[in-house]
């Protein structure tokens, strides 16, 4: 695996890197950040991972430089590795039209229609692909990754978790889109990605990459999801994120849920930046064991 630094700055005793390889899912050149602790020096010691997936619009730079999660990462002695939120520059017709779709907006799942199935394929990319290069690269323990994100990001570590039972220790999001199906942003996606709903059993294949229908049959190991919501999100009230539903199927599906209602906060990484260390210390609890 040829990997290429962009950049690397020092940052509470590690290094906070950016690197860029081919990939082999995407068929293009991509961009991931990777924290590497202090700790990562220690030859002898493999460390627990944290993957971060953004959200809309966003590249690998917004949680790196926005969210002040490397303090608490430093501490913990935990990788965070953040990947792009989609292909770059593949030359397909509208994939820069429109800021909720295509790039910046691969929504974290393997497109099964023209023309983007051949490249947006960020499921694999994030579940196979990024972890086999981090665990070549750099000092990683295969057996303990955890996974979050933030909005469509969010909705992306949660079927990253659901869709595979044991691959992660723990799951957390910060507003994640909960149900897709049923919220503009994932039926404008998954109409594109998938082809439209209503052709015959095209639903279903929508309702599995769908958190709130995956949570609702989930029958893998123990998953204690954490998620924080605020409460003036406009995209709360845009009813874009539909937290409610979701909590609702984790009951009936039996997953511990705790969702945190937070009073005064919005959509931004403002927000992020506040609730960043009980996510952290929320995965080193399951990390650790």
């Amino acid at each position: 695996m040829s990997l290429s630094e962009v950049s690397s700055n020092r940052c509470f005793g590690g290094y906070q890197k950016v690197f860029s390889h081919e990939s082999k899912e995407l068929k293009c050149k991509m961009n991931f950040a990777v924290y590497l602790p202090p700790q990562a020096e220690n030859e002898d010691e493999k460390l627990p991972v944290v993957y971060w997936l953004s959200g809309l619009t966003c590249t690998e730079q917004n949680f790196i430089q926005k969210a002040g999660a490397q303090r608490y990462a430093s501490e913990l002695g935990i990788i965070i590795v953040g990947p792009d939120t989609s292909p770059r520059g593949c030359n397909i017709p509208g994939e820069d039209d429109s800021w909720d779709f295509g790039s910046g907006a691969g929504f974290y799942v393997d497109a099964s229609v023209d023309p983007w199935k051949s490249n947006y394929r960020m499921y694999s990319y994030v579940t196979e692909e990024l972890p086999g290069i981090i665990e070549e690269s750099f000092p990683a323990d295969p057996s303990r990754k955890s996974i979050m994100g933030h909005s469509m990001g969010g909705h992306g570590a949660l079927i990253c978790a659901l869709k595979n039972p044991g691959k992660y220790c723990s799951v957390s999001a910060f507003a994640p889109i909960c149900h897709p199906t049923q919220c503009p942003w994932g039926k404008k996606a998954f109409a594109g990605y998938f082809g439209p709903a209503n052709e015959g059993d095209l639903d279903k294949a929508w309702e599995e990459w769908d958190a709130t229908c995956l949570v609702a049959n989930y029958s893998g190991p123990p998953l204690d999801i954490l998620i924080h919501q605020g409460k003036e999100d406009q995209f709360l009230k845009d009813s874009q994120l539909l937290p409610d539903k979701f909590v609702s199927a984790c009951s009936h599906g039996k997953v511990p849920v705790v969702l945190h209602m937070c009073e005064g906060y919005d959509h931004s990484y403002y927000f992020i930046a506040s609730f960043i260390g009980q996510h952290l210390a929320h995965h080193a609890k399951y990390l650790s064991s």
